[in-house]
């Protein structure tokens, strides 16, 4: 948890995270692992695959975390500090909070699955685990959830599946890495609006990002080189002295 964090919860003004909580735009996962390198690779591997995440290491904190918030999925290791899984899993599921649960555990045995399955997890994961796989388990967990969802973002000729992260333009496949994906998506989900550097390093990349400032103008020149070949026009637009737009047009 942040230092900013803690500090507003413990002075009972939680609500103030709330309002201050960026909506990203992007399917946002809740990673409660208390193995540190565990939890660091996870975080990686989703953030690469354009998921917005958010990693506690502490059971109580992942349970505040998700009553207090909303999340699309939350990858729910059993063995926790202060309050372990399978407690977390049953709270939630008797408050009817129904976000879909992945539970992660060293344990194997069949009566282990079984527990946290009738507590209300949704699908379960035996450490060590393929990190292909623990993605593709994520992705049908928030199909599932969502069924009759709108999962397609359509701005003129470019579709964008957001379940799949499969992009479209006249009816061609964009081939994009899972960064220039997000970044693609967050500016079609504000299509004629103007988003600005920070909001879309904030969104892309995390709040925590401390990596090179221009970062978001390299990535836009590699999405229009990738979307000039599908199009003969200019789908990305600079707004001078404000960030950058997805035109409809």
């Amino acid at each position: 948890m942040r230092k900013d964090e803690r500090t507003l919860r413990e002075r009972g003004l939680s609500h103030l995270l709330l309002m201050n909580k960026p909506d990203t735009g992007l399917m946002r996962i809740l990673v409660v692992e208390d193995n540190e390198t565990l939890a660091d690779a996870v975080e990686r591997g989703l953030r690469g695959e354009g998921y917005d995440v958010d990693v506690t290491r502490d059971g109580a904190d992942g349970l505040w975390r998700a009553r207090e918030f909303s999340y699309d999925a939350i990858i729910l290791d059993v063995m926790l500090p202060s309050m372990n899984g399978y407690l977390i899993c049953q709270t939630l599921r008797d408050e009817d909070i129904t976000t879909p649960i992945l539970m992660l555990t060293a344990k194997d045995g069949e009566y282990d699955i079984a527990e946290g399955l009738d507590l209300g997890a949704d699908d379960y994961l035996t450490k060590p685990f393929s990190f292909v796989v623990l993605v593709a388990r994520i992705r049908a967990l928030i199909r599932r959830q969502l069924p009759h969802a709108n999962s397609e973002i359509t701005v003129g000729a470019l579709r964008i599946d957001t379940v799949g992260h499969r992009c479209c333009l006249n009816e061609e496949v964009l081939e994009l890495t899972a960064r220039e994906y997000a970044l693609l998506e967050t500016l079609a989900r504000s299509a004629g609006q103007p988003l600005t550097r920070h909001q879309l390093l904030d969104h892309v990349w995390g709040a925590d990002h401390d990596g090179a400032s221009n970062v978001v103008d390299v990535y836009i020149g590699y999405l229009r080189k990738k979307l000039g070949k599908r199009s003969d026009r200019e789908l990305i637009e600079t707004v001078r002295g404000v960030g950058y737009r997805l035109t409809a047009r």
